[in-house]
């Protein structure tokens, strides 16, 4: 080696190259992980079924903070008629009696939110499931007005914005209780591991943001769990874990708060039309040097680039509505 130290020097560059692609994280490893939060049965059994609820995760100091602030958003909604990038709204919403459907990246929109996600617990559960090294994705604030807030049909996550693996994952935090009346979150167990990925286009080519009639049949809608729980409860599901929620038919609101999250070893390969400040920033661990990449295949949505509505006025059909004005 002394003779020829230049092929030396590359050899050992190569080695460390190499320990670095080797350390992706896997199921398998991040198991061998020591926990932070959750039990080891809590996350078997979210690689097992795409998803876990942690009841009562968050502590009320927190609820209190996130409550003022999405009551802020929503008072800055009453001056808005008309959707835009930041408030979604339901066709009726007025400024006497908003009804919002989304509030996209709400970190941009108040601090707490931010703060929420890079400070509090609900971080080292998500680094439990992707590993030490977590990645923030996007951030939303869904709503379901009570008396007739809108479904979310059944869809993937991970074919809105697809990633080099499917480590992503999507943390709902419920602020207040939610039980079946108000529309909680559906998930299908084990459908994260379904093969293949189902289409979200429909039969004319277009994106429509859910599964067919047809396909939804095959998923055994009979088998769904809905996540009730109380106030400070958490939802974690996996990105290609299939999901949705009822309507809401109750008297009493249901802002559900997400936030999704990567391993570090995750990168985006199509455009995120409603791009974030803090894109990738690094929550928690250090960066990947080297993308992981899963072997099966993702859907790619359309070409965001011109820009982006909501799954809700996708699903409602509201964009091609629009079209044909």
């Amino acid at each position: 080696c002394d003779d020829i130290p230049s092929t030396c020097n590359l050899s050992a560059k190569r080695n460390a190259e190499l320990s670095i692609r080797s350390n992706k994280m896997t199921p398998e490893q991040i198991l061998k992980i020591p926990a932070r939060v959750l039990s080891q049965k809590q996350r078997e059994e979210y690689f097992t079924n795409g998803y876990i609820l942690l009841e009562k995760f968050i502590s009320d100091d927190w609820l209190i903070k996130l409550r003022d602030a999405t009551n802020e958003l929503v008072e800055r909604s009453k001056r808005v008629s008309k959707s835009d990038t930041i408030f979604d709204l339901e066709p009726d919403h007025t400024s006497s009696e908003p009804r919002l459907r989304r509030v996209s990246n709400p970190t941009e929109h108040h601090p707490v939110f931010w703060e929420y996600v890079s400070k509090s617990p609900m971080l080292d559960a998500v680094a439990d499931l992707v590993g030490p090294d977590v990645k923030f994705h996007h951030s939303k604030l869904n709503f379901k007005w009570q008396k007739g807030g809108e479904e979310v049909k059944w869809h993937y996550d991970i074919s809105f914005w697809p990633h080099t693996n499917y480590s992503p994952l999507t943390i709902g935090t419920y602020l207040y209780d939610c039980g079946m009346d108000q529309g909680p979150l559906g998930v299908i167990p084990k459908s994260h591991v379904l093969e293949p990925m189902m289409s979200q286009y429909d039969e004319s080519g277009k994106w429509v943001g859910c599964l067919s009639d047809e396909d939804v049949k095959k998923i055994h809608i009979g088998k769904a769990v809905y996540l009730t729980g109380p106030a400070g409860s958490l939802t974690l599901h996996n990105c290609r874990t299939i999901h949705g929620s009822p309507t809401n038919q109750s008297n009493l609101g249901r802002p559900l708060l997400l936030y999704t999250l990567t391993s570090a070893d995750a990168f985006p390969y199509t455009v995120n039309p409603l791009k974030p400040k803090h894109d990738q920033a690094i929550l928690s661990g250090k960066r990947a040097h080297f993308a992981h990449h899963d072997p099966l295949p993702c859907l790619i949505p359309p070409d965001w680039s011109g820009g982006y509505s909501s799954i809700f006025s996708l699903q409602q059909k509201e964009d091609a509505e629009k079209a044909m004005m």
